[in-house]
């Protein structure tokens, strides 16, 4: 099986979430939440706010911890083949400068402001249903029960 932590940044602004169009090389667009691999030795904290950069443009700030999810994908269903599991630190952020950027040399193509009421209909990551549902319900435990992966939302 193979394993990654992974940090992911739920920044919610006037009824609009602030979404990442990942592209990779092999497949289709999907949307997704900023964030991404936290780097042997790195904090998940210090994580999301570089990957938030990285990908996006913008500068973040931790507003909190929402909660961790974890995650096993068939290797059916896994991009390389082998059962995998994703284990994402997701945080409220703020975005306190920059601007919105293509990722330099990366697969995320475009950053976007969304509104809130039209990310139903969006080809998306299980992720960005994972990060609002903590950061609408806020649970103490900080565990969100597994999201579906059919139709519009892909692993």
């Amino acid at each position: 099986m193979s394993f990654r932590l992974a940090a992911y940044g739920v920044c919610i602004e006037n009824g609009q979430v602030l979404l990442a169009c990942h592209m990779p090389p092999n497949g289709e667009s999907t949307w997704t939440l900023p964030g991404g691999r936290v780097e042997h030795g790195e904090d998940p904290f210090d994580a999301v706010i570089r990957e938030v950069n990285e990908e996006t443009g913008c500068t973040a700030v931790v507003d909190r911890l929402l909660g961790v999810d974890s995650r096993v994908i068939p290797a059916a269903e896994a991009r390389a083949g082998v059962e995998h599991q994703n284990v994402g630190v997701f945080y409220r952020v703020n975005i306190t400068g920059g601007r919105l950027r293509p990722e330099p040399n990366g697969e995320i193509i475009e950053s976007v402001w969304t509104d809130l009421s039209a990310v139903p209909g969006l080809r998306r990551s299980s992720l960005v249903d994972i990060g609002l549902s903590l950061a609408q319900a806020l649970p103490a435990s900080g565990h969100v029960d597994p999201v579906p992966v059919d139709g519009l939302i892909q692993h």
